[in-house]
Formats: C-alpha cells, structure tokens, sequence
C-alpha cells in the first residue's frame, strides 16, 4: 500500500491563518473530487475559521476522562475505518490525553499515512524541537509540546503562512485570535512586535534551509555537478595557518551581503593521517567559524586544491575564499600553488576570492575570479 502524503503549513506565531488555510484547501481539494475529512480542527472560536469548515465531513472527536476530567481528542480508529482520501489534521505538536493510543498528535498522523490516508496539517515553528531553546530566550516563554524537527522536514510540502509582525498585531488587537481578556497581555508579552519579527525570521529560514536540502538532494539524485545559485553560499579553504582567521572574517562579510547567505569552512587533512597544521590552530579557528554561525568541516585527500574544488561543489557553494600563495617567486615558477589550481578547477561557475596576507608573495593573485 503506498504510503500517504504529509502537507505541513508552517507559521511564525498563532492566528497567522494556517488552520484557515488548511480548510481552504480541503475545500478546493473536496471540490475537484477528493474523498476529505476533517479528522480534527481547532478554531479557537474565531468565526472566519469555522465558516471555513462548513460543508467538509468532520469525523466526531472520541471523548477521554483524565484526574475527573473529560477531554476530547481525534478518534484516530475511526478515521483509519472512514478511510478517506484526504485527512485535515491541526496542531501536529499536540500531546494527546494520557490514555490515548499514541502519546503525540504527530504519531497519530503517521499511523495515517502509514495506511495510505493523506494528510494536511499545521504547526507554528516555536514547537519545533531544536528551536525550543532559543524561542524561549525570545520570548521568555518556553513551549511544553514540540515535535522532532525530522518529523516536519520528512513532510512532502511545507509551505509558510506568512504575515508581518504589524499585521498580526492588528489582528490581535481586533479581537481575531484571542478573546478580549487576552489581548492586552499578549501584546505586551509573546505578540511584542520584536518577538513577531524574530520568530518570522526564524520560520523563514528554517523553511528555506528545508528547501535547500531538497535542492541538494535534487542535484545528488540527478548526477548535477554544477553549483545552482539559489542563496550565497561561501566556502573558506583553511590550512591552518595563521592568516586563517583574516579568512574566515572574510567569508562571514561575503555571505552576510545578501539575504539567508551562509558559509563553510573545510580544512583538507593528509591522506597518510599525518599531521599537517597545529592542532591547536585548528581549534581556535573552528571556534571563531562556529561563533560567527558557520559551520566545520574536515576532509581528506593528496591533492587539497582537488579536494576543495569536489566539496564546494558537493556543498553547492557559489565561492570560494582562500589565501594567497605563500610560495617564493622562484618555486611559484616551477609548480603551483593551492590557490593557484583552485582558481583553474573552479571553472565558471565558482567565483574565488584569493585573499592576500603577510607571508603571501605580494598578493600576485588578490580577488581572481573566472570570467562569467
């Protein structure tokens, strides 16, 4: 039986609309034929989301007693019985009722899609499990259900419901997320408008970092070598030398040019697992990509400019930042250096950045690129 398909709507923050949009699309899928139901849905009394739902089947909620109270949760049998097409799903990070056949929301999905139903569901990015820690640095608020980030990024579509911090505000303020009682509190706490604007932020990349892994996947699947621009991606080359930090400053300021830009740093290892640099040199300048938001990476292979040129291209990197030459002029005569064979491998698709230094011999080859 083929498994079913996950369709996530991301949002910053609640009340961005992705129950809404949730509805709207089974709507326009049940008006071109599609068997839909609403397996669960949560409109938190705002009319606009309700009206949204009328006219889909809604699958009745199995009701639960816990300490003495009642509470009601999807039936998840009765939907696997219904069987439909298409199942509407909200809040994949919720925590089901203790008693219930599976602990999270997210697990009763996956049991939907593992018998061939699919499903559309929503989730707001504060629940995703890496992000916990920093939404609560944002807002001061630390999130009690989450969801493993794999469990998102496995989705087959993921598509941000995205609005601005001021527009959600003004929705807040008109009443159209929380009751009366809440507005107030909320815009001076988790609705400031610096949190909205983090969180956005947040959401967008994550999204976009999930695009990029698909590309990357894309390409590898589809034996595509070249590079596809889609965002800056810098690649600093490092020794270990001591210029290495001037290098890596270097790659942080290209890749912060331009919007969700990032950079890697790769240090080429002996193949005969020899060393080749200090240690501790590697250590410090490991240190200072991680704390400017770059990420590490060791390779090994005898030929490094070969190496450099094979990683950046696996990596989908659009540059290549590396140091001058240190040779003398005489040895430069007889053989090339590193810098030198990265610029003839990088062809026309991979701009270099020779960054000159004081041991460099005269920075002979300062910011050469290929001709586009």
């Amino acid at each position: 039986m083929p498994r079913g398909l996950l369709r996530v709507y991301l949002g910053a923050a609640p009340g961005v609309g992705k129950t809404y949009d949730m509805l709207a699309e089974g709507q326009r899928r049940a008006a071109e034929g599609t068997d839909v139901v609403v397996a669960l849905m949560e409109d938190y009394g705002r009319l606009p989301t309700r009206r949204m739902a009328q006219g889909l089947e809604t699958v009745p909620r199995r009701t639960l007693t816990y300490r003495g109270a009642e509470f009601t949760e999807m039936d998840l049998d009765a939907v696997l019985a219904r069987r439909p097409q298409l199942a509407l799903v909200d809040e994949l990070a919720h925590s089901n009722v203790p008693g219930s056949r599976h602990e999270k929301r997210w697990q009763d999905i996956e049991e939907l899609l593992a018998a061939g139903i699919d499903v559309i569901s929503t989730v707001n990015i504060q629940h995703l499990e890496s992000l916990n820690t920093v939404v609560e640095r944002i807002t001061g608020i630390r999130q009690q259900e989450t969801v493993p980030d794999d469990v998102v990024r496995r989705a087959d579509q993921i598509e941000v419901v995205d609005m601005s911090a001021e527009a959600l505000r003004r929705r807040m303020s008109d009443g159209d997320i929380y009751p009366p009682e809440r507005i107030e509190a909320a815009l001076s706490h988790f609705f400031r408008a610096g949190n909205l604007t983090a969180l956005r932020e947040i959401a967008l990349l994550w999204a976009a970092d999930r695009v990029e892994e698909a590309l990357l996947r894309y390409r590898h699947d589809h034996g595509i070598q070249n590079p596809w621009s889609t965002r800056e991606r810098v690649l600093v080359a490092l020794s270990g030398g001591f210029e290495g930090e001037a290098l890596i400053r270097r790659a942080k300021r290209i890749a912060s040019r331009g919007a969700g830009g990032e950079f890697l740093a790769v240090h080429v290892a002996r193949d005969d697992g020899l060393v080749g640099a200090p240690p501790e040199q590697l250590a410090r300048q490991r240190a200072l990509v991680e704390e400017l938001g770059g990420t590490w990476h060791t390779i090994s292979g005898d030929d490094p400019a070969k190496a450099i040129v094979a990683f950046a291209r696996e990596a989908n990197a659009t540059q290549i930042v590396i140091g001058a030459s240190r040779r003398g002029r005489l040895r430069s005569i007889f053989r090339r250096g590193t810098g030198e064979a990265v610029v003839e491998a990088s062809g026309e698709d991979i701009d270099v950045d020779m960054v000159t230094h004081p041991a460099a011999t005269h920075g002979h080859f300062l910011n050469r690129r290929p001709p586009h």
